[in-house]
């Protein structure tokens, strides 16, 4: 009779086993798709119309819309249409356009909210790519979704992982976006 409860339990005992190692832990993604683009921001400041690509439509009551609103810049909404870029060249020759807006929305640190697109129109791409997120702007490195594209990018989905490239005052600035799609139609 014992050697009957010593077999069922080694025999429990291996299934318990078998089943703990059947199933890894965690999936590990891999981008379906990749790609590392800059864009370039030259916001309007009253005196630069010729060469900006952003301005500020809305500002707290009273604020000046050629200048960006003093504590952390809360309340303003600027729009833009901003060069891409293959490399962190604000002269090179652009793949595409940055299209959508930003809102300065915390009173107490630099953070904003994006909305914008990726108009790519090269050789290489034909498409949009569609982003929207939280940017604490003061994190070196911030992650945003990528929600949805057109064109090469249809039904595409990921992140966006952007980072502060360059920054001269309130006038420029660069971002160097590096993008993973983790769904691909």
């Amino acid at each position: 009779m014992e050697a009957r409860y010593s077999i069922v339990f080694y025999f429990l005992m291996l299934l318990a086993l078998s089943s703990a190692f059947a199933f890894p832990s965690k999936k590990q993604y891999k981008p379906c798709k990749h790609l590392v683009l800059y864009f370039h921001d030259i916001i309007y400041n009253g005196k630069n119309a010729g060469n900006a690509t952003s301005a500020i439509v809305a500002a707290p009551d009273g604020a000046n819309l050629t200048i960006l609103a003093g504590q952390f810049h809360f309340g303003n909404i600027a729009v833009f249409d901003d060069p891409i870029t293959l490399d962190n060249n604000l002269h090179s020759k652009p793949v595409g356009r940055a299209q959508g807006l930003y809102i300065y929305d915390t009173k107490n640190t630099f953070t904003s909210w994006l909305g914008f697109t990726f108009v790519l129109n090269s050789t290489d791409h034909q498409g949009s790519i569609n982003f929207s997120g939280a940017d604490p702007i003061m994190v070196k490195s911030r992650d945003i979704s990528i929600v949805g594209g057109t064109g090469d990018f249809f039904m595409h989905r990921g992140i966006a992982t952007i980072m502060t490239d360059a920054f001269e005052g309130e006038v420029y600035f660069r971002l160097r976006v590096d993008i993973k799609f983790y769904e691909c139609w």
